[in-house]
Order: C-alpha cells, then sequence, then structure tokens
C-alpha cells in the first residue's frame, strides 16, 4: 500500500511518538510511507532517516490554506492509497481533501477532550477508519453518541529495539544518579499536574520510606505541581531519598535505573505509555485502576493495579513489593514478554495493515 501520513504537530508528546513509531513500521513492513510534517519538528527528527519520504508541511488550524495546497499537491504526485492523521487541527482539512481526491481516510483519536457537536457527528463517519487507541476511549466516545461501529481500537505500538532492559546502562545510570546497589528505587515519570496523582505518590512514599530504609524515589517530570510536590518532599522528613529531575527526551536511563514505577494517575487517562514503555524496559509497574491504564498490564503478573489516590494502599503496595525482589524479578520479565505480544510496533503494524485491508464498509 501507498500510505500518506500528515502531522503537522511541533511537539513532542505521545500522540508524536505514536505517530513517529506507526509511520516507521508501516515503512519496515514493505510498505511505500510518505509524511507531510512540520519541518524541525521532533516528528521531522524521529522520522529523518526511516525511509519514509518528509514533505514540509504545516496546519496552523482547520482553515489554513498553506496545509491543503501542501497535502492536495502531494496526493496529486504521490497517490496514496490511504491518508492517515492523528491530530484534530487537521481532522476537516483531511477529510474534505479525501473526499475530493478519491482517497481512503484513516483518523487516529488520542485525547479524550470532547469534540464540537458537528466534529463528534460526521468525522467518525467521514474518516473510513476512524482509530481511538483503548476499549476504554471506545466507551466513551460511544457514550457521547458515536456508534460503535464507527470506531476501530488500536492500541499504541512501541519500538522494543529502543525500550529493552539493559544492564550496562542500569550500572550507569543508578552510579550516575547516586544509588546504592541495594537501593529499591521507585520511579514516577510525566507531567507534574494533579490529575497524575504524583501528590499522593509522594505522600505514600514517605510512609513506605518509614518501612523500607534502602527506598528511594526518582521523580522526572515538569508542571505546575512541581512547587507542591517539592513541598510534601522537603517535609516528609526524607527529603535526601528523593530525586527530582527535569524532563528529558531519552527517558530510558531513569526507566534503567528504577526498580518499579509508578503510574498513579487519579482522573481518566485515555491509555498508559509511561507503563508499557516501562514493562518493555523490564520494570514492574504499580498503577491506578482508571481509563484506559488497566488495559496495559496483567494485574499480578506484570504489576499492580490499585485503587486511584488510596494512599494507604499503595504504601502498602509499595512496601510489599519493595521488599519482595523475586517478584519484581518474576513481574520485569513477564512484563516485558507481555509487552512484546501485545504492544510491539510489529505487532500493531500487522493489526493496522488488516484494519487497512479488510473488506470492512465504507462509512
Amino acid at each position: 500500500m501507498k500510505l500518506l501520513f500528515v502531522g503537522t504537530n511541533r511537539g513532542g508528546g505521545g500522540t508524536e511518538s505514536h505517530f513517529i513509531t506507526l509511520a516507521r513500521t508501516m515503512q519496515e513492513a514493505g510498505h511505500s510511507v510518505a509524511a507531510i510534517v512540520y519541518p524541525g519538528s521532533p516528528i521531522h527528527t524521529g522520522l529523518r532517516d526511516s525511509g519514509v519520504v518528509l514533505h514540509d508541511g504545516v496546519f496552523r488550524n482547520a482553515f489554513d490554506p498553506r496545509g491543503f495546497r501542501t497535502v492536495w499537491k502531494v496526493c496529486r504526485q504521490y497517490h496514496p492509497d490511504w491518508i492517515i492523521g492523528s491530530f484534530s487541527k487537521e481532522y476537516w482539512p483531511l477529510a474534505v481533501l479525501a473526499r475530493l481526491l478519491g482517497v481512503k481516510l484513516a483518523l487516529f483519536k488520542h485525547m479524550d477532550f470532547r469534540m464540537r457537536p458537528a466534529t463528534n457527528y460526521f468525522i467518525p463517519r467521514m474518516a473510513d477508519r476512524f482509530i481511538v487507541i483503548s476499549d476504554f476511549m471506545k466507551k466513551k466516545f460511544i457514550a457521547r453518541g458515536v456508534k460503535a461501529e464507527h470506531m476501530r481500537v488500536l492500541y499504541n505500538p512501541l519500538n522494543l529495539d529502543y525500550f529493552k532492559p539493559d544492564l550496562e546502562l542500569r550500572q550507569t545510570s543508578r552510579k550516575n544518579l547516586g544509588y546504592a546497589d541495594n537501593d529499591i528505587v521507585l520511579g514516577f515519570l510525566g507531567a507534574l499536574h494533579p490529575d497524575k496523582g504524583f501528590l499522593q505518590l509522594a505522600d505514600a512514599v514517605n510512609q513506605a520510606m518509614l518501612a523500607i530504609p534502602n527506598l528511594k524515589a526518582l521523580w522526572l517530570g515538569d508542571g505546575r505541581g512541581a512547587d507542591a510536590l517539592d513541598k510534601i518532599i522537603y517535609g516528609g522528613g526524607f527529603a535526601s531519598r528523593h530525586t527530582r529531575h527535569k524532563w528529558t527526551s531519552d527517558v530510558r536511563p531513569f526507566y534503567a535505573a528504577m526498580d518499579m514505577l509508578a503510574m498513579p494517575s487519579v482522573e481518566s487517562e485515555t491509555f498508559g505509555r509511561v507503563s508499557i514503555e516501562a514493562q518493555a524496559s523490564g520494570v514492574p509497574v504499580l498503577c491506578s485502576d482508571i481509563g484506559g491504564i488497566p488495559e496495559t498490564l496483567l494485574p499480578g503478573v506484570t504489576g499492580v493495579l490499585l485503587r486511584p489516590g488510596d494512599i494507604a494502599a499503595w504504601c502498602d503496595a509499595i512496601i510489599e513489593l519493595a521488599s519482595n525482589k523475586p517478584e519484581r524479578v518474576k513481574m520485569a520479565s513477564q512484563g516485558r514478554a507481555w509487552v512484546e505480544q501485545r504492544f510491539s510496533a510489529p505487532v500493531i503494524g500487522r493489526e493496522f495493515d488488516a484494519m487497512l485491508q479488510s473488506d470492512e464498509p465504507i462509512n
């Protein structure tokens, strides 16, 4: 197939990572892949030297004529079988252009933001494949009036050559971060926004530190809640056992240093990319039972599922897992196998290929 990915966002978050990984995966699977991206953006950098043919483009908003002209021109030259989009500002332009050009359209919806009524009604019907990233998200959109037959579910793909256990990196990272061999490191990775549950986690960690003398906490992220986190850290009596780092584009050294990762969200997440990245890196996870996060782990096998915001329960779970190295090692091994089976880029690529080539009726 000939696939044209369109994504002119300038950011570097989960949606952009999905875009990059899926485009690379389809190229590596033998499809002809081109992409219209913003020059110099993280997407552009991530696809450079991938074999994907890159075209510069921009959609400042849904009415930006520059974006229309670029997509029209590339389609007339490239003749794609499918146009694939992931960003809401491009939904309507791609839907209109796909109809005018007679090209099939696949649109991904990653975020749980309510769409405007007209968009909510028409876009899932105008797209030949309207794809959400979890069963939880599908149920949410059904509740908002989108018919189930207008949606497909496809999980986020993960590059397991990039996220993997690395003993040498672990030793180097722990040394650089000042951790001893017998320290047990609990990590948090994400935006420091209250809905991520990091404040409740910090309280639970401080309580667990009373019981586990060699328990350390590693915090990676930025956000408006940073001062509130520092207040708990420095007021909890164990400030020297907490390490704070600002966000970085390469998180692998931090995963490598961890013995377990916490994803303690207190409000719904559409998925849990951090959870599968950690498991792929050989790190067991403690996750909130909310939104799409439960779909990213096997409770009791690759990690632990906990009630959101329940500080006592999180404290107990941290103590239990920190005290049981054989269980952590077992979960780490099973987590890697689980992610490889369910979320690896080749697996998701094959599912996407089948989704596009199926004989499902056009919406």
